[in-house]
C-alpha cells in the first residue's frame, strides 16, 4: 500500500475547507437585509404601516396640488411625492424638526425602508421637506388627504356613525417672550408698535396663539378639538383653535345631523348645547356637572360613570398623540402652519390606529 503523504492530506483538507467556506459565503444573507428583518421582528411600526396602507391613494391629490409648469432641462430630478409625504408621516410620528427628519432619514434603516430609499440613495434635505409641506399647506390639500383616507376607512366599515366622542387637547408651541403691553395689543388684534419694522422678528412672532389655564397649569398655543368614532377610536373630524377657546365653542363645527349619539365630559353640558344637539337629532350622553350647593346625586354619579366608560376612549387618542412626552408640542409659528401640522398629526394617528385594528383584528372589515 502506498503511503499517504502529509502534504497531500493537508492540501486536500484545505481544498475541502475552501469549498465549504465558499458555499457558506454564498448562502450567507446580506447583513443589511438581516438587520431589516430583525427590525421587523422587533415590531417596526413603520414597516407594519407600509404593509396595510395604500400610499398611492394620496399621490394624485398631492400631484394636482403641486402641479407646476414643466421646468427647463437640467437640474436635480424632483423627489416623488410619495417619498416626501411618507417623510411627513415620519416627522409627525416622531415629532422631528425638518433638520432632524433629514438626519434621522440618513441614519436609520427603518426610515429609509419606509420612504422607499436605500443606503445608496441621497435623502431629501430639510429645505426640500419644508418647501413640500408649505406647498401642501398653501394648496389646502392636507384637509383633502385626511378626508380621502376617512372615505377609505368608511368604505371598510370603520366609521359606522353609531356613536361619537368629542374632546379637545392642548397643542403647545414655542412660547413668546412678549411684554404685557404687547400681549394686550395682540389679543385686541393689533400688531405691537415697531414689529412691522423688522420683518425677521415679525416672522418669529406668533400673533394667533394664546395663553390659558387648566387645573392651575398654564398652556400656550392652540387646541385640537376632535370628534372620534366611539367604536373604532378613529378621528372623524377636527377643528383647530387657539388655546383660550373653550372646548364647547368648537362643538357646533364638529357635529352634524346623522351622528346619532354624542359622548362628552361636563365641559359640554348646558342648555344651549342640548338645544343645538336636539335640532340635529343627536342624543346627548354628556356627563353632568355638580355646582356649589348642588352636588351630583348618586343617580347622576352612576349615570356619569356609565357615560365615562365610553367617553374615556378619547383619552387613548390623545395618549398616542402625546407619546412619552405626555403632551403635544409643535415647533411652528402661527395658526396656518400649526393647523396644517395638526391635520397631519390627526391623519398620522388614524394611520396608526387603522394598522392596529387590522393587526389585532379589533373590528369586522368590509371587503
Amino acid at each position: 500500500m502506498r503511503p499517504i503523504y502529509p502534504k497531500l492530506v493537508i492540501a486536500g483538507l484545505l481544498l475541502v475547507a475552501g469549498i465549504s467556506l465558499t458555499l457558506a459565503l454564498q448562502e450567507t444573507e446580506d447583513p443589511h437585509d438581516v438587520r431589516l428583518a430583525d427590525l421587523s421582528r422587533r415590531g417596526d411600526i413603520l414597516h407594519r404601516l407600509d404593509q396595510v396602507v395604500d400610499w398611492d391613494l394620496f399621490v394624485p391629490p398631492i400631484e394636482q396640488a403641486l402641479a407646476k409648469p414643466v421646468a427647463a432641462p437640467g437640474g436635480r430630478p424632483a423627489w416623488h411625492p410619495k417619498v416626501l409625504f411618507k417623510l411627513l408621516v415620519v416627522q409627525r410620528l416622531y415629532n422631528l424638526s425638518d433638520e432632524q427628519a433629514e438626519f434621522q432619514l440618513a441614519d436609520r434603516l427603518s426610515f429609509q425602508r419606509f420612504v422607499g430609499l436605500t443606503l445608496a440613495d441621497a435623502v431629501p434635505d430639510q429645505n426640500t421637506l419644508w418647501g413640500f409641506r408649505e406647498e401642501l399647506r398653501k394648496s389646502g390639500v392636507l384637509d383633502r388627504l385626511f378626508a380621502l383616507f376617512n372615505e377609505a376607512l368608511r368604505s371598510r366599515g370603520l366609521l359606522p356613525k353609531d356613536g361619537h366622542i368629542v374632546d379637545a387637547t392642548f397643542v403647545e408651541v414655542p412660547k413668546q417672550r412678549n411684554s404685557r403691553e404687547e400681549n394686550a395689543e395682540i389679543k385686541e388684534g393689533r400688531i405691537p408698535e415697531g414689529w412691522t419694522d423688522d420683518a425677521k422678528m415679525l416672522g418669529h412672532k406668533d400673533l394667533d396663539a394664546r395663553w390659558t389655564k387648566k387645573n392651575a397649569q398654564s398652556f400656550y398655543g392652540y387646541k385640537n378639538h376632535v370628534k372620534v368614532d366611539a367604536a373604532s377610536k378613529l378621528i372623524e373630524s377636527a377643528v383647530v383653535t387657539d388655546a383660550a377657546v373653550h372646548d364647547s365653542q368648537a362643538l357646533e363645527d364638529l357635529v352634524h345631523s346623522g351622528d346619532r349619539v354624542l359622548y362628552a365630559d361636563s365641559a359640554y353640558s348646558g342648555a344651549p348645547i342640548a338645544a343645538m344637539l336636539a335640532t340635529r337629532d343627536i342624543a346627548p350622553r354628556i356627563c353632568e356637572k355638580g355646582t356649589r350647593g348642588h352636588p351630583l346625586t348618586k343617580k347622576q354619579m352612576k349615570s356619569n360613570r356609565k357615560k365615562s366608560r365610553v367617553r374615556s376612549r378619547v383619552e387613548h387618542v390623545f395618549a398616542v398623540m402625546s407619546g412619552q412626552a405626555g403632551r403635544v408640542f409643535l415647533r411652528y409659528i402661527g395658526a396656518a402652519r400649526t393647523k396644517a401640522a395638526v391635520v397631519m398629526l390627526n391623519l398620522t394617528y388614524n394611520l396608526l390606529r387603522y394598522e392596529q385594528i387590522i393587526r389585532l383584528d379589533l373590528m369586522p372589515l368590509r371587503t
